[in-house]
């Protein structure tokens, strides 16, 4: 994998993944940002949370589970010092279908969190403690 970092002004930078696709991300407003795009650990949190999603989803539609939408919320807590990182994650999958097992879907989050991915299984061995729950509704 490739990505550039193209600094634009003041702290506002684009990035370009390998595949092409181009993002603005930009720091605070008392660091000298504008509010232009998210911020380098937003884009971590949007990562995490989309990553978890995937496996989710992908793992429900192999169980045939008949799900409609996906929608996972993400929070985390960061360390009161420099650097500060993320000390905690919460997910939580909002998932949507028709006649959902719980079981399938617990299990689905846990082998997302557990085995597939890679985001997710990154941080935890660098010390971030991630923990999920979800909430099923009806179609």
């Amino acid at each position: 994998m490739k990505a550039t970092i193209t600094w634009q002004e003041e702290v506002t930078f684009e990035g370009e993944s390998g595949s092409g696709h181009k993002i603005i991300m930009d720091g605070p407003e008392d660091a000298g940002g504008r509010n232009l795009g998210a911020r380098p650990m937003e884009m971590i949190l949007l990562g995490v949370g989309t990553c978890s999603a995937f496996d989710v989803v992908a793992i429900l539609k192999k169980s045939r589970q008949q799900i409609t939408d996906c929608v996972t919320e993400v929070e985390a807590q960061r360390a009161d010092s420099i650097p500060a990182v993320f000390e905690k994650i919460h997910m939580t999958f909002k998932v949507k279908g028709k006649n959902l097992d719980p079981d399938k879907v617990k299990r689905a989050v846990e082998l997302s969190a557990d085995k597939y991915c890679s985001a997710s299984i990154m941080l935890q061995r660098g010390g971030v403690e991630i923990t999920h729950d979800f909430v099923i509704e009806e179609a």
